[in-house]
């Protein structure tokens, strides 16, 4: 579908891509992996044609389209949720008004055997087949399953959007790209903004997706849900394996092994052989075997053992300083933004060395909660801090907060007091941050540089109480992992707001769902919490958000509920069951079509028609299309009634 051949980049004389060559193919499932700077959004823009690249070949085929989400944009304000999602269907909504013109002009005429008039009549059929092959007829159910499936409510959906924040409104522009219904996906970190409910949605609605997709992503456990292959960026090289993430990571180092071994061993005998040669070279009697040598040396095709990017982030965190038992406690606190209530009578007690995560939809005041702990956000009720509690915060937007006009070294020369000033060069080095790099604007970092730099300012004072609001945001792999293995040895307090399950596993031993204004407590960690609330199967999902979706969740009954929920199951099954009924009279349909087409064929006045050829392949294409159609149709159908069983 796309082929990249010999494809260099270079920025100031440095290789960023030294001629690497790949394909992308048809359904596709790609993660797009490696360290922040090693090109992946570089790849994705050079895929996408918005940036120039030095040597190499870009093939895309003619009539296939390409969308692109970019990890930031820039977003208009000018219209509701709704109709900034219907700008994906232009086409559809050109076609439509085209559709509306044309009956207006054949309601005005009376001609009707005239060749005007079956000229209209032409232009109407061929439009609305094209109107009905694109979907028109369900445009507004597509927009509402997607907007509903990224977190929206309908209540959301007549709001302008400048009313959302910068978050919310990328989570627009990905709903326009997915319907859109590229046939390849460029995805550039598409869960940043998404929240765990929503992230599990994607991925399921991705795993069906009929397109090809590549994502940039450092959340493993999506990775590892949606990908089947994996292309890692690693010192200007693509290396490309047909597997997972994590059964890549395991299948490279096996793979690196067994090539040091190799080399190993190819080292040991070309040392013999050349001791043989030196030893015997001037002995006659040995010429021809030194000869033989000689050539045999010439003819190994020496291995070389692939160059491993080792770099990555080394710290941990200072010593917690000494606190009270009790590090925060809240009785009945409530939070409102004018008259929208927030949080309602919050009863809440944070212990010392405690390691609790904040999840739940955005918008249900996780992030309002801890910027009301560390004291952002005044509140009613009441809230207390125990004895020398000391916080370091760590911003969702932190590294936007940054001063772009600044260069790194001053960023942290700012903030830093006392002896810390004298060890800034070393806080940096440990971020990755050597030599002339802490020179740099803060305005020309990447995204995983500026996270990296955000996270050097949390060291610069010992706290006990970390309040992290989505730390791995834009963080690459090793430095997420690094800083989770920080977080389990510190020995303070920490609250986490995530939605990376992979990064929350192991590190907390609590978790407390925000959903209708409160915060539900769960013990155990977050693969406990998860399977409790059975979040990984989109079905459950589904029928959970439109049950309540424009109920009051208090005036709902678990009877009510769970009643509602049949109610729904039942329906889409039964609609599940008619969509793989219909598809299979199709698929019946066109077999017999194409066996008619096998009896022409074998004619041999047949042969010479290049139309016959063209109908025939058209109807194995359409065929194709069908069954897949049926594959998923029918897998949605057996999972629902697996669903009503339980």
């Amino acid at each position: 579908m796309i082929s990249v051949n010999g494809l260099t980049v270079e920025f100031s004389g440095t290789p960023l891509f030294d001629e690497v060559s790949f394909l992308i193919n048809p359904r596709d499932r790609v993660g797009l992996t490696g360290k922040n700077g090693a090109g992946k959004s570089t790849l994705l823009k050079i895929l996408y044609g918005i940036q120039p690249f030095d040597k190499g070949q870009i093939a895309v085929p003619k009539d296939t389209t390409i969308g692109y989400l970019p990890q930031q944009m820039a977003v208009s304000d000018t219209q509701t949720v709704f109709n900034e999602a219907m700008n994906a269907f232009s086409e559809i909504l050109t076609i439509e008004s085209n559709i509306q013109r044309l009956n207006e002009a054949l309601a005005e005429r009376t001609d009707y055997e005239s060749k005007e008039y079956l000229n209209l009549i032409h232009q109407l059929t061929e439009k609305s087949e094209r109107f009905n092959l694109l979907g028109g007829a369900s445009i507004q159910a597509n927009i509402e399953n997607t907007l509903i499936g990224l977190g929206f409510n309908r209540s959301d959906f007549e709001r302008p959007t400048g009313e959302f924040s910068g978050g919310w409104r990328m989570r627009i522009e990905l709903a326009k790209v997915l319907l859109r219904k590229p046939d390849v996906l460029l995805l550039d970190e598409p869960t940043n903004h998404l929240d765990i409910e929503s992230v599990q949605w994607f991925e399921e609605m991705l795993k069906v997706y009929e397109g090809a997709v590549v994502v940039v992503s450092h959340d493993k456990a999506f990775l590892d849900n949606l990908t089947t292959r994996t292309l890692e960026i690693s010192l200007g090289k693509i290396y490309d394996y047909k597997v997972s993430y994590s059964k890549y990571v395991q299948l490279r180092h096996e793979l690196l092994e067994q090539q040091r071994a190799a080399y190993e061993n190819q080292q040991k005998k070309i040392e013999e052989t050349e001791e043989f040669i030196e030893r015997f070279r001037y002995k006659a009697t040995k010429s021809v075997q030194v000869q033989s040598r000689i050539k045999m040396l010439d003819k190994i095709d020496r291995i070389e053992i692939d160059e491993l990017d080792a770099s990555s982030i080394h710290f941990r965190f200072p010593s917690a300083p000494h606190s009270g038992q009790v590090v925060v406690e809240t009785k009945e606190l409530s939070k409102s933004f004018g008259n929208h209530l927030v949080l309602d009578k919050l009863d809440f007690t944070l212990e010392k060395g405690e390691k609790v995560a904040f999840v739940g939809k955005n918008g249900e005041g996780k992030t309002t909660f801890s910027r009301v702990i560390i004291g952002q956000h005044e509140f009613q009720g009441y809230l207390k801090l125990g004895h020398n509690v000391r916080i370091g915060y760590y911003a969702q937007n932190q590294s936007e907060m940054l001063d772009d006009n600044k260069t790194v070294l001053q960023t942290i020369d700012l903030v830093a007091t006392g002896d810390v000033r004298l060890k800034i060069r070393d806080i940096l080095a440990s971020f990755l941050f050597r030599g002339e790099e802490v020179d740099k604007k803060v305005s020309v970092l990447s995204g995983g540089e500026r996270a990296r730099l955000s996270l050097a300012k949390l060291l610069l004072e010992p706290a006990n109480l970390l309040v992290l609001d989505e730390p791995t945001n834009h963080l690459d792999m090793r430095s997420k992992d690094i800083l989770k293995q920080a977080l389990m040895n510190f020995d303070g307090t920490v609250i986490l707001v995530s939605h990376d399950r992979d990064f929350l596993d192991g590190v907390v031993q609590t978790v407390y769902e925000f959903k209708n204004k409160k915060a539900k407590q769960h013990l155990g960690g977050i693969a406990e919490f998860l399977e409790k609330k059975k979040l990984e199967t989109l079905n459950q999902l589904n029928i959970q958000k439109r049950v309540v979706a424009d109920e009051k969740p208090k005036e709902l009954s678990e009877s009510k509920i769970k009643y509602e929920e049949r109610k729904e199951v039942e329906k889409r099954i039964r609609k599940a069951q008619k969509t793989v009924e219909e598809s299979e009279e199709r698929i019946m349909k066109l077999e017999t079509d194409l066996e008619l087409m096998d009896q022409m064929l074998s004619r041999p006045e047949n042969l010479s028609d290049p139309k016959v050829f063209e109908k025939y392949d058209s109807l194995k294409k359409e065929l194709e299309k069908e069954m897949h159609l049926w594959e998923q149709a029918h897998q949605e159908w057996e999972e629902l009634k697996r669903i009503k069983t339980y």
